[in-house]
């Protein structure tokens, strides 16, 4: 069953890369006259437009393209002269690294702040947490990174303004670059996160299984960490791999904000260069990606709960 639950991948990958390759090509120009510019000779036009196939029929593209994927190979990209696997190779680390900063940004947010709004619900703590999540819902990622920028790094100077240092650079400036393009990437879905949380832990808390644990003399805490947060963090995985998954689409306005070299600014690159391969091949991974980590929560699911059966 987790071999089926693996091979399923393929035709998410399928269908996903088929849509990218009909949308890029139902956008209105011509991609060749685009990359050429006005001033392009009918032979430098007719020349791209075999490099990039499309002197074949549509169908003849699709399959060559779909052929290479099975290969491992993405093609190579007319904009910046090199191999699109390279590319994405130099680029996805990037990416990855400020996603996963972002998740733990949101995590060590949401879950301590959700149980302790749930604990005490309808307090003074538990509204202040409902209106900060409300605020946090309502500005926009780019917004929050804009302010960070004016904040921490024009005002204080304490972060860098913009660029990425690579963790061979040394820890101290890596952390330094992911910190702000992390916290505005994930306060929104923190926001969101917290809210799904203090409600799971709220519904936990009211069952007749929690009242028999107190009856039996259980302490809070005990009752709280053993049994309340095993039942309730079932829900708020699910929800947290769904936001680990935006992420990733969140991160091409970031990256712009910031200046990251990551996935984001490079689709963003080929979209205005209208470089197909490009486009074609950052899709197919972030797809790849997405739907591997849907398969990880869903194997963790058993690990949180037995009860819970993968097969």
């Amino acid at each position: 069953m987790r071999a089926v639950r693996v091979l399923a991948i393929i035709p998410t990958v399928v269908v996903t890369a088929t849509i990218a390759f009909v949308l890029l090509r139902v956008i209105p120009g011509d991609p060749a006259a685009l990359m050429l510019g006005l001033d392009a000779s009918p032979g430098e036009l007719q020349q791209l437009r075999h490099e990039l196939g499309e002197d074949h029929p549509i169908w003849e593209q699709y399959a060559d393209w779909l052929g290479g994927l099975a290969r491992g190979r993405f093609g190579d990209s007319i904009h910046y002269h090199a191999p699109v696997a390279q590319l994405i190779a130099e680029r996805l680390p990037v990416t990855l690294w400020l996603a996963a900063a972002a998740m733990a940004v949101t995590v060590l947010i949401a879950l301590p702040l959700g149980i302790f709004a749930a604990v005490r619900v309808w307090s003074p703590f538990d509204l202040g947490v409902l209106a900060a999540t409300q605020v946090g819902l309502a500005v926009p990622n780019f917004w929050a990174g804009i302010l960070l920028l004016l904040v921490f790094s024009v005002t204080f100077k304490w972060f860098p303004l913009q660029g990425y240092a690579p963790l061979s650079a040394g820890v101290g400036a890596w952390v330094s670059h992911l910190a702000l393009p992390a916290v505005a990437l994930g306060a929104a879905r923190a926001a969101q996160l917290m809210r799904f949380v203090r409600g799971s832990v709220v519904e936990e808390l009211s069952r007749e299984y929690v009242r028999t644990a107190r009856g039996k003399g259980l302490g809070e805490r005990t009752v709280l960490l053993v049994h309340v947060l095993r039942n309730a963090l079932i829900p708020v995985l699910t929800i947290a791999g769904l936001q680990f998954g935006f992420l990733f689409g969140g991160a091409i306005v970031i990256e712009q904000v910031f200046g990251l070299p990551g996935m984001g600014q490079l689709v963003l690159e080929g979209i205005f260069a209208r470089d197909l391969p490009v486009v074609q091949g950052a899709v197919v991974v972030l797809a790849v990606l997405v739907s591997a980590l849907n398969i990880v929560v869903d194997l963790l699911y058993g690990l949180i709960d037995p009860r819970v059966s993968v097969e």
